[in-house]
């Protein structure tokens, strides 16, 4: 039971008789401030103590591959049915406006395991080949040093994690390097099980290269299963066990999920021929398929979530469930044009949900810009990083914005994504969107209002979209100064 405080007016009792006169109103002032200050510094003690008392929240990270904004329920599919992801939605927050930072997976994944442009590292502005192939001239020259990957001193998130308490695991796709040295063991990583490259059989669990591509830890390994339910076994483990540690020894955790779904070879459960696809079978597939490989992922989404009630940890764990660029066929983009490996919306724009427990209401939409490397920023703060690691970001910590129902505001993002002699390169700053595609010498360009037209089927042209384009090209020149690599 808590003590009422002493009443500052008791000290009427103890004060001298000839403290009575004029000197009262002056005592009573000065003993009037002492206790309340006294009673305030109570406060904040217990206040403090109680949150130290609140275990650090958990966070689990789903990561799909190369899906479609419109692939879900929620976001407007008309054939896939995804309840579990869509349940996710009503109970958190889905963002309607949010970017992937590369049209590809590995500049994609750079910019949410660095929580920066990928262009600043150097070699990843475009997805690493099979076999471990750099694709354009940077990535190339690395590649031939093998040092084609995401070096470990550039990883910031899974090293913020864990240097905050957190226990790490990532289960599934990794792209980011074949070297040993790109381990993600060697980048704030607990654990891994999945494979290296940018994807495999579902079955067999090989890629078209002569590479180990299953691993254990540092280890290759050979598995029998399906690999989106492989996937979905390890992180369930990983929970029991973080489970079974319950108590003094028990830490929060971060669990990365990057499943290959639906990314091709487009194979469904039910697929398995008892061989691995040919090269020519490779990336042919049909939208009956691809929705059948979806569906099949929003089951395991939800034997995961079923799982995590089960440790009784739901209550205190972000979720959050997004896809890491826009879709190739037969994946669903609309209403945003074109595909994977393009700038345009459809390449770039991405779903991205949070369920949050006591911190994001149910059933939002936030139209507020976002990208995936805010994510990078939201997940440190969460977690507990100090502000000056977080403020070396580009991201901005978008959970927060939500959660405090802050205002929408304009911000300025860039793009650029290269491919042999194919430069893609793009600036967004409020509603208006420049993008320029060079190849074989040729340049075009398209100046857009995405208020106006999202799908990007009017370009403005005149006077004013000149002022426009050079306006916009000094904030990306600006930009592309600012993030040049060092290696």
């Amino acid at each position: 039971m808590r003590e009422a405080p002493i009443s500052p007016y008791l000290l009427i009792i103890i004060l001298p008789e000839n403290l009575s006169g004029w000197y009262y109103p002056l005592v009573m002032r000065f003993a009037t401030c002492f206790f309340s200050a006294l009673i305030l510094a109570a406060f904040m003690l217990t206040t403090n103590l109680a949150a130290a008392d609140t275990p650090k929240p958990n966070i689990i990270f789903i990561l799909a591959d190369d899906m479609g904004h419109a692939d879900l329920g929620c976001y407007g599919a008309p054939d896939a049915k995804t309840p579990n992801i869509d349940q996710l939605a009503e109970d958190g927050v889905r963002f309607t406006q949010a970017y992937a930072m590369g049209p590809e997976c590995s500049p994609s994944r750079t910019s949410i395991l660095t929580g920066r442009y990928p262009q600043r590292v150097g070699g990843l502005e475009c997805a690493i080949g099979t076999g471990n192939v750099g694709r354009y001239d940077d990535a190339e020259r690395l590649a031939e040093a093998h040092d084609l990957g995401l070096p470990a001193d550039r990883a910031r998130l899974a090293p913020g994690m864990k240097a905050e308490g957190y226990a790490t695991a990532i289960f599934g796709k990794w792209h980011m390097g074949y070297e040993p040295k790109f381990s993600p063991l060697d980048q704030g990583f607990d654990e891994f099980t999945g494979f290296l490259g940018g994807n495999v059989s579902y079955f067999r669990h090989i890629e078209l290269s002569d590479l180990p591509a299953y691993y254990v830890g540092r280890e290759p390994v050979k598995r029998e299963g399906y690999l989106t339910h492989l996937i979905t076994d390890d992180a369930i483990d990983f929970l029991k066990r973080q489970k079974a540690t319950e108590g003094d020894d028990a830490k929060p955790f971060f669990l990365y999920v990057p499943h290959a779904a639906p990314h091709f070879p487009f194979q469904a459960p039910g697929d398995d021929t008892g061989d691995a696809p040919t090269e020519e079978e490779w990336m042919t597939g049909s939208r009956e398929t691809y929705v059948k490989m979806l569906e099949d992922l929003d089951s395991e989404v939800g034997r995961l979530l079923a799982a995590l009630d089960e440790t009784g940890r739901a209550e205190n764990t972000l979720v959050v469930f997004a896809s890491d660029h826009g879709a190739m066929k037969p994946g669903l983009n609309t209403p945003f044009r074109d595909y994977k490996g393009t700038l345009f919306e459809g390449g770039i724009r991405v779903p991205i949900i949070a369920r949050w427990p006591g911190h994001l209401r149910p059933g939002t939409a936030s139209q507020q810009v976002a990208t995936l490397m805010d994510l990078s920023t939201s997940f440190l703060r969460i977690a507990g990083a100090d502000e000056s690691s977080i403020d070396a970001l580009d991201g901005i910590d978008i959970l927060k914005h939500v959660e405090d129902g802050a205002e929408k505001f304009n911000r300025p993002l860039f793009w650029r994504a290269r491919r042999g002699d194919r430069t893609w390169e793009a600036v967004r700053n409020g509603p208006m969107k420049y993008l320029a595609k060079t190849e074989g010498g040729t340049t075009e360009s398209w100046l857009f209002d995405l208020d106006d037209d999202p799908e990007e089927q009017k370009p403005i042209t005149g006077e004013g979209a000149k002022r426009a384009i050079e306006s916009l090209n000094d904030l990306y020149d600006t930009w592309a100064e600012q993030v040049k690599p060092t290696r």
